[in-house]
């Protein structure tokens, strides 16, 4: 008889835990549902904000996502937009900012690969006149490369080829700029570091053959004139068809005599 009772509140004590448990999981799995469903009217909201250019209650309502619902699957959304309304108000390093810290943060998410890019848009925004400092601009180009490297086969790809050529040639004239301040200041040895570096390093912008062009009027300028020779070789090999090619020919005719 003792048995039979332990049996019986044994069985009591299971079935009561049992109900609590599945009490306690419908009440998490309704609540999980209305935080899914408060973030989801919450994104709408902010979406519909963004579109209309409100960028404050924009930014507001997407933070409120981030802070009060990180779990759920508009967390990732949201910071993407963040970002998107930085960019809309010319904020571009904070846009910048945000589009990396979703990468980072959200791996996975469909909005890496944009934000990606649109990081390289920000630090061209950011890229100033080629006599000033050029860190956005290097940043760019390593942006744009990066979006290259990872997918060769996107759209985007040409466009992000056209940005790294303006701004590689941003660079090259930042070096031929110099180049020309030393040529005027009768520098010539200074001059030709600067042609050099255009000559090694910027093949391909629209630089790299007015360096040669330059380096050998300075050379023979120089009276250097077995160097000169040398680098009118190089540039008939590198340009068959060149722009200078005419003048070349008659300045290794004036060595020559």
């Amino acid at each position: 008889m003792i048995f039979e009772k332990n049996s019986q509140k044994i069985k009591l004590v299971l079935l009561s835990f049992f109900a609590i448990s599945i009490s306690i999981l419908s009440g998490c799995k309704s609540a999980d549902v209305k935080q899914e469903q408060t973030a989801e009217t919450l994104f709408n909201k902010g979406v519909e904000y963004f579109k209309d250019k409100d960028w404050i209650e924009a930014d507001k309502t997407f933070q409120v996502i981030k802070l009060q619902y990180p779990a759920s699957q508009y967390a990732d959304d949201a910071q993407y937009y963040m970002a998107e309304v930085n960019y809309g108000r010319g904020e571009y390093i904070l846009a910048s900012f945000n589009y990396n810290l979703l990468r980072r943060t959200y791996p996975t998410s469909e909005f890496v690969k944009i934000s990606l890019y649109k990081s390289g848009l920000c630090y061209n925004e950011l890229s100033p006149n080629y006599d000033r400092d050029q860190e956005y601009t290097s940043k760019a180009i390593e942006t744009f490369q990066d979006f290259q490297r990872l997918y060769p086969q996107d759209t985007l790809y040409k466009q992000a080829g056209l940005y790294i050529d303006e701004l590689r040639n941003k660079l090259a004239e930042r070096e031929y700029t110099t180049a020309e301040l030393y040529m005027k200041l009768f520098s010539p040895r200074s001059a030709i570091v600067y042609l050099d570096v255009l000559i090694n390093d910027y093949t391909d912008t629209k630089y790299y053959e007015l360096a040669y062009y330059k380096k050998i009027s300075i050379l023979i300028d120089s009276k250097k004139t077995d160097e000169a020779k040398s680098i009118i070789g190089q540039y008939k090999k590198a340009f068959a068809k060149g722009e200078y090619m005419d003048q070349i020919i008659t300045m290794e005719k004036q060595i020559s005599q």
